[in-house]
């Protein structure tokens, strides 16, 4: 199973707390971690799991591998910007927002558009004309976002 992370490559210490924790949670549940390769929350989820012996990939937006983040095992260079977060969330089953910017955001839309689910902690909430969307699943920490997050993956996988 592969999980995306999405997040900003700036974010609050707690935040960075709860990437991590998120990371590291992944990892014991022997899921792949997916992100963008970079730093903050991105790093933050990285470094987690690679603390409980997990595998990273991280779809880079520039031209060089040696860019990504120290955390990650497999740097894949795409050299196309901000477009690779189409790649990042298409790449994962599930994805985990946790704090981010626009960049988040447009990785949240990408998802939602393509059917793949998206579990929020302290990110983006969202509304379509005036009334709240309630598209992102809402999560009370690290354990509940990956557990809503792959049951959320089993669900889909038992419809196919």
């Amino acid at each position: 199973m592969q999980i995306a992370v999405i997040g900003g490559s700036r974010c609050a210490a707690e935040d960075e707390r709860l990437a991590e924790a998120v990371g590291r949670e992944l990892a014991i549940r022997g899921v792949i971690l997916v992100c963008g390769g970079l730093g903050g929350a991105m790093e933050a989820a990285c470094r987690g799991a690679k603390s409980a012996g997990g595998t990273t990939v991280g779809i880079l937006p520039g031209d060089s591998r040696h860019d990504s983040n120290d955390f990650v095992d497999i740097p894949i260079v795409t050299g196309i910007g901000y477009a690779r977060n189409a790649i990042v969330v298409k790449s994962a089953q599930a994805a985990i927002a946790v704090d981010g910017s626009y960049g988040t955001l447009s990785e949240i839309a990408y998802a939602l558009q393509n059917g793949i689910p998206v579990i929020g902690l302290n990110t983006w909430s969202l509304s379509q004309n005036g009334q709240p969307d309630h598209s992102i699943i809402r999560a009370q920490g690290a354990e509940d976002a990956v557990a809503k997050a792959i049951a959320a993956v089993e669900r889909s996988e038992q419809k196919v």
